[in-house]
């Protein structure tokens, strides 16, 4: 989608990563999931699905007996709305801020450091 991905919170982040793992599935397979990783109740489930529904970031096929429910945005778009809005909040949008204090306050191995490198290369060579 091109539309602007509104900000998910965490509790919602939750049952989006259910959605998007099977989709679609109705309240009560998504309540049971979220039952057994969190123990919250039905009513908490649904109301974090009502808010997905009302941001436009799940939909509900209301045509069969049963509502389902599917997400509307891929895990991949979530995440890189969400690293942007992170960006932006602690780093003023700035990535290399964001990676100098990475790469200095954490001990990578060799192999990381040549993923890193490569990663990097194939940025460059892009260009």
């Amino acid at each position: 989608m091109t539309n602007q991905i509104p900000p998910i919170s965490e509790s919602e982040w939750e049952v989006l990563k259910v959605l998007w793992a099977n989709s679609p599935q109705t309240a009560n397979e998504i309540i049971s999931s979220l039952q057994e990783q969190t123990g919250w109740s039905p009513k908490t489930v649904r109301t974090l699905l009502d808010r997905l529904t009302k941001k436009e970031v799940v939909g509900v096929h209301k045509d069969l007996r049963v509502f389902t429910f599917y997400p509307l945005y891929s895990q991949d778009e979530c995440q890189r709305a969400k690293t942007k809005s992170f960006l932006k909040r602690f780093y003023d949008g700035t990535l290399k801020s964001m990676l100098v204090q990475f790469i200095e306050d954490e001990d990578l191995s060799e192999d990381e450091i040549k993923e890193l490198r490569s990663i990097l290369n194939k940025k460059e060579n892009k260009k």
